[in-house]
């Protein structure tokens, strides 16, 4: 199978789609909270598409990987955040629960990708 749009990567789609849910959720707080641990939240859980896409553009099998490594750091710290933002009772415990499983999914589907992009010589995720 080969993708030729970024758009046609589900691991893509959930991570820019999970992205625009805490934005949506942080825009709401207080402004201390926007400020402090919202700002942070969001960029992480943005930078998990973005750094998608970066490397869907680098083409190159190694580039590519590298940057799906620096998504799945972004994905863990995005983890980091959502933890503390429940823990501060900026979030329920069930949009925690939502979220987590969310990010979740991502992450098994981002370790996919980063398997299945594979090492020269091997089938390319990108052909």
């Amino acid at each position: 199978m080969s993708y030729h749009r970024l758009e046609d990567l589900e691991v893509y789609q959930l991570a820019d789609h999970f992205g625009n849910e805490i934005w949506d959720a942080v825009i709401k707080w207080e402004i201390f909270a926007r400020d402090t641990v919202g700002k942070q939240f969001t960029r992480a859980a943005d930078s998990i598409g973005a750094n998608i896409a970066e490397g869907y553009g680098r083409y190159h099998y190694k580039e590519n990987r590298n940057f799906c490594f620096f998504s799945r750091g972004s994905l863990l710290e995005t983890k980091s955040w959502l933890k503390k933002a429940r823990y501060r009772n900026l979030i329920s415990e069930e949009q925690f629960t939502e979220l987590y499983e969310k990010l979740e999914t991502i992450h098994i589907k981002l370790n996919a990708c980063i398997k299945f992009i594979g090492k020269p010589g091997e089938k390319k995720l990108y052909q």
